[in-house]
C-alpha cells in the first residue's frame, strides 16, 4: 500500500486545473475512488475539491456518468443540426454569395432615415473644418 492508503493514481492536466483519481483504501480495508480537482488560481493557494465514491456505489455513480455523457453528446449533436438548418435556411433567403456583396450601416436611432438618393455615411463624431483661405483662392 502506497502513501496514505493509495492503490492507484492517475491525473490529467487541463489549461490550469489538474484532475487527480486516487484509488484508495481505508483503515477498514474498504477500498475508494478519490477524485481531486485542484485548480490554480493567479499566486495564491490552489483550490481543491474531492469527492469520495465507495466501491459498493461505483455502478450506480457510472450509471449516472453515462446518462449525463449521453445527454451532453445529443445535445451537441442537436445544437450542430440546428446551426446547419439555420446556416441553409439563410443561404436560401439571400444566397451563398450575399454576404460579400451587402454593406449594412447602423444607425444611430429609429427615428433617423436617409433619403432614398443619399448613400449611406458612417458617422464617426469627427468634424471636418475647412480652411477660409482655401475658398477664398
Amino acid at each position: 500500500m502506497g502513501a496514505r492508503g493509495e492503490l492507484f493514481t492517475t491525473q490529467i492536466y487541463l489549461d490550469n486545473r489538474s484532475y487527480f483519481f486516487n484509488v484508495k483504501e481505508n483503515r477498514t480495508g474498504d477500498v475508494f475512488l478519490q477524485i481531486v480537482e485542484s485548480k490554480n488560481r493567479d499566486g495564491a493557494e490552489a483550490d481543491r475539491h474531492q469527492i469520495a465514491i465507495f466501491s459498493e456505489d461505483m455502478q450506480k455513480f457510472l450509471q449516472g456518468m453515462e446518462k449525463s455523457l449521453d445527454f451532453i453528446e445529443k445535445d451537441r449533436k442537436a445544437r450542430q443540426k440546428a446551426a446547419r438548418e439555420k446556416k441553409a435556411a439563410k443561404e436560401a433567403k439571400f444566397g451563398a454569395g450575399a454576404k460579400t456583396n451587402k454593406k449594412v450601416v447602423h444607425l444611430k436611432s429609429k427615428d433617423e432615415e436617409l433619403s432614398p438618393y443619399e448613400p449611406p455615411v458612417k458617422k464617426s463624431g469627427r468634424v471636418h473644418v475647412v480652411s477660409k483661405k482655401a475658398k477664398e483662392d
